[in-house]
């Protein structure tokens, strides 16, 4: 998507290329390309439209309704942050009476795009020209371009002590080798965005989730974000705006929020494996927060270093998925095949940690038949590998 593609898509004939490709929908490609040009729309235009149209439809799983209305490019939808985190964050911003925010790579703005929707002033940069002017874009369509100023530049260039906070986003892709996971390869440098809290006490670092703890700054919050039960991004919350140590957030498609916070040093009680079985979200697990949770429901560990919780009775929880255990024993191909076979099990729902074994050919080597469906979790219980049978939900 280049300045001018994304201006002509902005002109009445580019909104009405737009209305015809959304009419289309995801049909065969050339023929949809074919119905657009047969109305008229040259070439490049229809291109432009019905790929905004199919990036606009898969958007709307992050945006909602008002990807309608935005503009997409592939890698910029996939890097953007969900609304529901955005208005989260923006709000939390807010709270703590954030009114101007400096927004570094904002990508295609939606955190921007958030942060004034609460009545925060934000001056976004990216250093890609095309990225900006989608921002920028984006900011005119949602009728927030009074308080949202984007400029292409590179962040290292900003003088953030002219704002209230600072909010980071650093690229994590580099043009053919896909995801970074290394910090010292982001962009921009690692070294910058770690700094920043040191030259604005207010700063949010928004991360991949697999950010090493051992990263956070001094006397900072770190808070792993899920949503519908998919780990999204990790947040460094700096200076004052921390409020614990660790937290797991998760959200949902709707208002609903549960957050547990703790230290993430916690070490949880070891027992005995339960009736009840629960699956911590992976925001809980990643944060650290295994032995706070279990906590929370009078629960226990099979093995300390195993995230796997237990109670005797069931309890109500919103930080994990619950399934009753019917049966528990050492691992054995030739055991457990007998025991599926007698319980003509042939669905399988497999969850493991702490075994090496691949579910796929698990699967295979279980020869699995029968009308039955159940849940199989490989684990360790006491160091010892182990297999827990539970009823299929």
């Amino acid at each position: 998507m280049t300045p001018e593609l994304l201006a002509l898509l902005q002109t009445p004939l580019g909104v009405e290329a737009l209305a015809a490709a959304a009419e289309v929908g995801d049909g065969e490609p050339l023929a949809a390309a074919s119905a657009l040009r047969a109305r008229g729309f040259g070439a490049e235009l229809a291109a432009a439209a019905l790929t905004q149209a199919s990036l606009r439809r898969r958007a709307a799983v992050k945006f909602g309704p008002d990807a309608s209305g935005m503009f997409f490019t592939r890698p910029g939808l996939e890097q953007a942050t969900r609304a529901v985190v955005a208005d989260r964050r923006a709000a939390r911003l807010a709270a703590a009476g954030v009114e101007t925010l400096a927004d570094l790579g904002c990508g295609l703005g939606s955190d921007a795009m958030a942060a004034a929707r609460h009545g925060i002033t934000v001056y976004a940069v990216d250093a890609d020209p095309a990225t900006a002017a989608l921002a920028a874009a984006n900011a005119r369509t949602a009728g927030l371009a009074d308080r949202i100023t984007v400029t292409c530049a590179d962040a290292t260039t900003v003088e953030v002590e002219k704002y209230d906070a600072v909010f980071a986003d650093p690229a994590r892709r580099q043009a053919g080798r896909g995801r970074v996971f290394d910090p010292k390869s982001y962009s921009p440098p690692w070294d910058f965005v770690a700094g920043l809290a040191d030259r604005v006490p207010r700063t949010v670092l928004k991360l991949a989730p697999g950010i090493d703890h051992g990263l956070l700054p001094p006397g900072a919050e770190g808070e792993w974000v899920s949503v519908g039960g998919d780990l999204v991004e990790a947040a460094f919350w700096c200076g004052p705006l921390a409020s614990a140590q660790r937290r797991a957030t998760l959200l949902g498609s709707g208002p609903d929020v549960a957050e547990l916070t703790g230290s993430g040093v916690e070490r949880g009680t070891v027992g005995p494996v339960g009736a009840w079985f629960y699956d911590p979200d992976p925001a809980v697990v990643r944060s650290h927060l295994v032995a706070e949770f279990a906590a929370s429901i009078g629960g226990r560990l099979g093995d300390p270093e195993i995230a796997y919780v237990y109670t005797d009775d069931p309890v109500d929880t919103p930080y994990a998925r619950r399934l009753a255990v019917t049966d528990m024993l050492p691992f054995s191909l030739k055991r457990l095949r007998a025991l599926l076979r007698e319980r003509g099990v042939g669905t399988l729902e497999i969850r493991k940690r702490g075994s090496a074994l691949v579910p796929d050919q698990l699967r295979k080597d279980l020869k699995l038949s029968g009308p039955h469906a159940a849940g199989l979790v490989l684990t360790k219980v006491a160091g010892a590998p182990t297999v827990l049978l539970t009823a299929h939900s």
